[in-house]
């Protein structure tokens, strides 16, 4: 049955599309061929898997002032990450950094005096970037009654110290 059925539709007898119809039925057949490409296109959800024997803890977080703009050396970079604990009353003493540096405030809160005698305070969840170079000086200091626990992570050129000890500025707030 099912040949005759293909033997009339192709027989003598079969009507055969020409013109217009070939046209129609070719542009069906181009929609159908298009849609099932863009079909593979589409990312599955299904893909993704999920991990495993993986753990993260958060240590630190903070929220910028504003936009944070990092910068990193020419050339290769050393990247450190340290906590950095100052007590009441403690302070860095006036110092430069040859790259810049990411810190987020853990605990207590960092007032820091700049080499325009302006000052920052920065409490606990915010973050600040200090600039490189020379003609970037300043100190930090706690000047509160808990401990100031800051990460910072180090973006310095490579083989840098981590810090570089710089004259004090005569700034009537940083003495």
């Amino acid at each position: 049955m099912r040949f005759s059925a293909v033997a009339r539709a192709n027989g003598p007898g079969a009507r055969r599309e020409t013109g217009r119809g070939r046209w129609r039925t070719a542009r069906h057949l181009i929609f159908a061929v298009a849609c099932a490409a863009a079909l593979g296109l589409v990312p599955a959800a299904a893909v993704a898997t999920p991990g495993s024997g993986v753990s993260a803890t958060v240590v630190a977080e903070g929220t910028s002032q504003g936009k944070l703009k990092v910068k990193t050396p020419k050339g290769r970079t050393d990247v450190t990450v340290r906590e950095i604990t100052v007590l009441p009353g403690g302070s860095t003493g006036w110092h430069t950094h040859r790259g810049q540096l990411i810190a987020v405030v853990k605990a207590g809160t960092l007032t820091r005096t700049l080499d325009d005698c302006s000052v920052e305070v920065s409490p606990a969840g915010t973050t600040f970037i200090e600039p490189s170079g020379k003609d970037h000086r300043h100190v930090g200091r706690n000047l509160g009654s808990e401990p100031v626990v800051l990460w910072v992570t180090y973006l310095l050129p490579e083989g840098s110290e981590l810090s570089e000890d710089a004259e004090a500025v005569d700034c009537p707030s940083a003495r």
